[in-house]
């Protein structure tokens, strides 16, 4: 009898344990913030299916300066950024960012990694991540998805992190599947 009794505590403990894995849970579960960066659609696009799928708010984290709009002269921008290590500045903030409890930071592969706008965002002192559950997303066309996820985690230390997902494109191909697997829906 007390052998069923230590195992019947032991699995209530163990399933109260796998929901604290996704964030406080809140009244109708974790409050979810979709935040990305997004410069041709195909980003936006993927976040736009992470929110209609979580039920998350939408953040797009624009710059002050907008880059520019073709494409050789916007790849020229971005690798200046990159190699000064230029945090642009940003308009806009999340209002009541202390009241998400798992974050969806999303963006292009740009020059193997995510744009410095990310940077910029992710480094804030206008944000707290501390104890968020980070979960990233990116959009590439054919190499450095993996670099482009670890540089969101590595700019985060102090979050939870969660498999990231990358899309080629516009393809949300396991897009759900995904968001199952990492337990974000059922």
């Amino acid at each position: 009898m007390m052998k069923t009794m230590i195992f019947v505590l032991a699995a209530l403990f163990l399933t109260g344990a796998g929901a604290q894995t996704r964030g406080k849970e809140k009244k109708g579960g974790p409050k979810i913030l979709v935040a990305y960066f997004s410069w041709s659609g195909n980003t936006q696009h993927v976040a736009e299916q992470i929110a209609k799928l979580t039920g998350g708010d939408l953040f797009r984290v624009e710059t002050k300066n907008p880059y520019p709009e073709e494409y050789v002269p916007c790849t020229e921008v971005a690798k200046e950024e990159l190699e000064k290590g230029v945090r642009p500045e940003l308009k806009g903030k999340v209002e009541n960012f202390d009241q998400y409890d798992i974050i969806f930071v999303g963006c292009p592969v740009w020059w193997h990694t995510a744009p410095m706008a990310i940077w910029s965002f992710l480094e804030s002192k206008e944000y707290d991540f501390k104890g968020k559950t980070v979960i990233p997303f990116c959009t590439y066309a054919s190499t450095y998805r993996d670099e482009t996820l670890a540089k969101i985690v590595e700019l985060t230390p102090d979050s939870k992190h969660l498999e990231g997902f990358g899309a080629v494109d516009r393809d949300t191909t396991g897009l759900e599947a995904w968001l199952k697997k990492i337990e974000v829906v059922k």
